[in-house]
């Protein structure tokens, strides 16, 4: 009960400065972590001097991300259920949907491995990986990190929602971040040292499987220790399927996961676009991508963080504090992604060479695609809060439309578009441009629902 006390003062009675702050810097912290162990994978396979194997690693980008689009699905559907059960006085009812979310999501990340497996090198081919250089390598790294790996991979991300839901965003940040460092500790040990040389991607493969798998332990002990004050749980029951539960968290999670997915088909068509300029160019942008991930991710753990803050007052009724997370978190992430958009295009060469360190020329292609790419870090910083936000309140059908909006819906026509006008940098310019449009609809709808809400009976009483 004392763990549920704390929960309500954060929540109800914290200075919203202090609960966003609280809620948030974890969750940042954690994504930075996950964003920089990506990148450890990226640098480490650079010290091989190949092309090829950057190359290999990062078509396998969209097919790794699948796995946190599976998470989302149930995560963040199940942390705003949760939330909006523990704002409205029904822990019975965040039981349930915790229940419903960790096997929900177990079963399908399951079904999608064997998938994966069944049609391996097809898939291969599909994200990118076509050229038989390439092939080999990348299919070597689907089978360690999606197909064995997949399952502690998304359970992960998944108790890291759970977790977050009830205001312990320490711990569920600790979690994240502990694969996060596991996994730029366990890289150099298997590439350079357990592996011979030349299994590079390989080792980067099993690294990364063996740290989720640490992770997932983690998250495990912490559900175990916490069962007698956590209004949530793991076991099994029928209540999981009842009372609109699996609806509620499917209609809430969805535009989390086709937002991810609809990133990894973007980034699919991208590199498969990119493939037919050369692996140089496939590799400079496979290293841009990651590099401006990092503006991304911090934006993407503000959302993420404030997601319980915004659902339990929205639920309580409380819509000026309600307002107020919204209103902090969005400008500090649009601060935060500015400065690394300011940072990226005055060192662009030297972060693109900190991963490509052989003298190719993918490091003058991969610094000027992280010029453009870069562009477009406040715009998408905005929209992440407005998505974060409907899926709060429960508004599924409003974050979708932003989330499709902002990847697949507009810039995949116009890397087709841009292409032909601008051979190579068209398709890269989509990206920014899409993330401008995005933003615009998105603050568009926001404004529109804050009106509509103020227009409420008994609104008044809510500011009180």
């Amino acid at each position: 009960m004392k763990d549920r006390a704390a929960e309500r003062r954060l929540f109800e009675q914290a200075h919203i400065v202090r609960a966003v702050l609280a809620l948030a810097i974890p969750t940042v912290l954690s994504q930075v972590i996950l964003v920089l162990y990506n990148m450890a994978d990226t640098f480490f396979i650079g010290l091989s001097g190949s092309d090829i194997k950057i190359t290999a690693v990062t078509v396998c980008m969209p097919a790794f991300m699948f796995l946190s689009a599976i998470s989302n699905l149930f995560g963040i559907g199940g942390a705003s259920a949760i939330a909006r059960a523990l704002g409205s006085g029904d822990p019975r009812r965040a039981r349930a949907t915790a229940v419903f979310a960790f096997w929900g999501c177990a079963i399908t990340t399951l079904a999608y491995a064997l998938g994966a497996y069944l049609a391996l090198d097809a898939f291969v081919d599909a994200l990118g990986g076509s050229d038989p250089s390439v092939h080999g390598a990348a299919r070597q790294y689907l089978i360690w990190t999606v197909v064995l790996g997949g399952l502690a991979t998304s359970l992960n991300a998944l108790l890291g929602h759970l977790v977050r839901s009830e205001g312990h965003s320490v711990q569920a940040g600790f979690g994240i971040a502990l694969g996060g460092a596991l996994n730029i500790a366990l890289d150099p040990l298997f590439m350079f040292v357990l592996l011979p040389e030349g299994n590079e991607v390989l080792g980067a493969a099993v690294a990364t499987s063996l740290s989720n798998l640490i992770a997932l332990l983690y998250f495990l002990a912490v559900f175990a220790r916490n069962r007698r004050r956590s209004a949530l749980s793991l076991a099994p029951t029928r209540a999981a399927l009842r009372h609109n539960i699996p609806g509620e968290v499917l209609a809430t999670g969805l535009p989390a996961c086709l937002m991810t997915l609809c990133e990894n088909i973007s980034y699919a068509v991208l590199d498969n676009l990119m493939a037919l300029s050369g692996t140089v160019m496939q590799a400079g942008l496979g290293v841009a991508k990651k590099v401006n991930m990092l503006a991304h991710c911090m934006a993407r753990g503000m959302a993420q963080g404030v997601l319980p803050l915004i659902g339990y007052n929205f639920a309580a009724g409380n819509h000026k504090r309600m307002r107020s997370a919204v209103r902090i978190s969005m400008g500090v992430s649009i601060a935060l992604s500015a400065m690394w958009m300011a940072a990226s295009l005055v060192f662009s060469r030297p972060l693109i060479g900190i991963f490509i360190q052989h003298g190719s020329d993918s490091v003058a292609y991969g610094a000027r695609f992280l010029q453009i790419l870069c562009l477009g870090g406040p715009f998408s910083a905005c929209a992440y809060a407005v998505i974060s936000f409907f899926q709060a309140v429960g508004e599924g059908r409003k974050s979708f439309l932003v989330a499709i909006l902002r990847k697949g819906l507009l810039d995949i026509p116009m890397m087709f578009m841009l292409l032909r006008l601008i051979p190579t940098y068209g398709i890269v310019w989509a990206t920014p441009i899409a993330d401008v449009l995005c933003c615009v609809t998105a603050v568009s709808l926001f404004t529109a629902y804050l009106r509509r809400l103020m227009q409420r009976p008994g609104y008044a009483v809510y500011l009180d």
